[in-house]
């Protein structure tokens, strides 16, 4: 059979899916880790941070990688580095101490992640297919449905097999980047443009208010979303004494689902919504759904509040990038990768800080997540302050 664009689309929707198998899947044991290998929170969150600055080494540098490397030879190494990442989690802390191990499989893992996520867009702008948009928009989507399958399938297999053998879940998930890796061999790979030059630094739009206001605004993105998906299984257990298997489910997979949800009906009805009240009402949304979660003396609410987050962070990531291009048209390959780099950056910043929180009070996850409000109130504050200053721009 012979291979073609198409083909090579369906690879890059499942390195997606990758990237959110190496991201969402330790989460679910951080409490197995804690308990097994006596590993605090604070540790925990130290591996947090580990997977999002390897990934935000990956944005900086990302740049460099047509000219450095073949794009071929990359996008391999992105998945075999992920499913090594996985089998080191699995097997390293038989052969080295548990924490160390931990922190190896991590940074490969996420070295993998990364290149995963700074060569995906530019294979399928450079494929010879129809509606790249919408293609592009889809990838994003199969993040979430990622996540779904990575919930809904490791849960499965700890009612099924048991928790205890959670080491043969990761050699498992492990086999997905495997093959993902053979299919890149394979497939064929369009020549990528090279990225056009960017602004003299007298003309900079790197030294206005809005584009700084743009990369606050995806910082704040990254941390909203992050903080509760890094943290929500772990909430459930210990801060709700939920099951853990519904915990997961009602937690987390919900969470996941109504964030896809979100980008679907974006990506679908993107001409008809008014992207900044959309951003604001969904601020708006997120900041109450944290309180929830934290707040309320319902376990099932909590959980409730878990997913309903998931809705409201779906539209920030992909609509603060939209938003940038309409108002930095000359922004360039380098205002994506400098926004990308915020991104990952409140994706540390985020559940890292969450996790030293709690530990502080007692491994109190409430505290936490009242604290994470901060992030999408800036959001509210960031995006009122856009508005205003387009209105006026208007006027004048």
């Amino acid at each position: 059979m012979k291979l073609n664009a198409n083909h090579t689309v369906a690879a890059c929707f499942t390195g997606a899916m990758i990237q959110a198998i190496v991201i969402n899947l330790p989460p679910l044991l951080y409490l197995t880790f804690e308990h097994e290998f006596g590993i605090s929170l604070s540790k925990i969150s130290l591996l947090i941070a580990i997977s999002f600055v390897t990934q935000l080494l990956m944005d900086f540098t990302a740049s460099k990688f047509p000219s450095l490397f073949n794009n071929r030879a990359m996008v391999v190494i992105g998945q075999t580095c992920s499913a090594c990442g996985l089998l080191g989690m699995a097997l390293l802390p038989y052969i080295m101490p548990p924490y160390v191990a931990l922190i190896i499989a991590t940074t490969v893992a996420a070295f993998g992640g990364g290149i995963i996520e700074v060569m995906g867009n530019p294979i399928i702008e450079a494929c010879p297919v129809k509606n790249k948009n919408r293609i592009l928009s889809f990838m994003h989507s199969c993040y979430c449905w990622g996540l779904v399958l990575t919930v809904l399938l490791s849960t499965l297999f700890f009612k099924l097999v048991g928790i205890e053998h959670w080491r043969m879940l990761f050699c498992l998930w492990a086999i997905i980047p495997a093959i993902n890796a053979i299919a890149f061999v394979f497939v064929p790979l369009a020549p990528m443009e090279s990225a056009p030059a960017v602004m003299n630094k007298k003309n900079s739009v790197f030294r206005t208010f809005t584009f700084w206001a743009f990369f606050m605004l995806m910082l704040c993105a990254g941390a909203s979303e992050m903080t509760m998906t890094q943290w929500a299984s772990s909430f459930a257990e210990t801060g709700l004494n939920v099951d853990k298997s519904t915990g997961d489910l009602l937690g987390p997979c919900a969470f996941a689902v109504l964030m896809g949800l979100a980008r679907v009906i974006y990506a679908k009805f993107s001409t008809k919504l008014n992207l900044s009240k959309f951003m604001l009402v969904s601020a708006v949304i997120c900041v109450i759904s944290y309180l929830i979660t934290a707040l309320s003396p319902y376990p099932i609410l909590s959980l409730v509040g878990c997913a309903v987050c998931g809705f409201s962070v779906g539209i920030m990531w992909p609509g603060t990038l939209c938003m940038a291009t309409e108002r930095i048209p000359n922004g360039g390959v380098k205002m994506f990768a400098l926004l990308a780099l915020a991104g990952d950056a409140g994706c540390t910043l985020g559940p890292t800080t969450a996790g030293w929180i709690a530990e502080a009070f007692g491994d109190n996850l409430k505290i936490s997540f009242i604290f994470s409000t901060v992030f999408p109130s800036l959001i509210i504050a960031l995006v009122t302050v856009l508005l205003i200053q387009q209105r006026k721009k208007r006027k004048s």
